[in-house]
């Protein structure tokens, strides 16, 4: 079974003061757990997938048996997506991407600071839990937003980085107050990470 919890690259409070460490305890090894034990479950009960990685699965949900593709999408899409967001960030992140991810920002949004403004509303603005999204959607950037753990790639889409707005992402810290969670995540982003998965895209 390919479905582990991938070890944080970094300490639970280096990402503090921006995420404290008590929100990243629980939100790795209770609720990114939770999604992988999940997961794992529903994938036991058909053996015939074999070691299909997840992310296999999440693109192709009409593939999979239908007794298991609630479960699928909803535990395998929380699954990746975690996998997803502890490598978009890193303690002294931040700044601006450079490169050819730089140049596509520039191209689709007129700048950076434009970008930061487009997704922190997106991300103010969706109702419930869900996740936020830099994607490359038909070759272009786009920010998206999905509802609970469902997965760009399920959508054909390829997520460059996503901020969980769960409230377990950030409840602890900022209470309710989303936008003010959204506009510090920006202080630990991995560009490095962020713009691999866009050359690779």
């Amino acid at each position: 079974m390919p479905f582990v919890l991938p070890d944080l690259p970094y300490a639970y409070d280096a990402l503090e003061p921006y995420i404290d460490a008590e929100t990243m305890h629980l939100h790795h090894d209770k609720h990114h757990e939770a999604y992988r034990k999940k997961l794992v479950e529903a994938v036991e009960k058909h053996p015939d997938l074999g070691d299909k990685p997840a992310e296999e699965l999440l693109r192709d949900l009409n593939s999979v048996p239908e007794d298991i593709r609630t479960a699928i999408r909803n535990h395998g899409g929380g699954y990746v997506s975690h996998c997803l967001f502890w490598e978009s960030m890193k303690p002294s992140g931040g700044g601006e991407p450079s490169g050819e991810l730089g140049e596509a920002i520039e191209k689709t949004f007129g700048n950076f600071a434009e970008l930061k403004t487009k997704f922190n509303e997106a991300g103010t603005k969706h109702f419930g839990s869900g996740w936020v999204w830099l994607v490359v959607k038909d070759g272009d950037l786009s920010i998206i937003t999905t509802a609970n753990q469902d997965s760009p790639l399920s959508q054909g889409i390829v997520p460059l980085m996503g901020n969980d707005l769960w409230e377990h992402a950030y409840y602890l810290k900022y209470q309710n107050r989303r936008p003010e969670y959204l506009e510090a995540w920006w202080n630990v982003l991995n560009w490095d990470a962020i713009e691999e998965r866009f050359n690779r895209a």
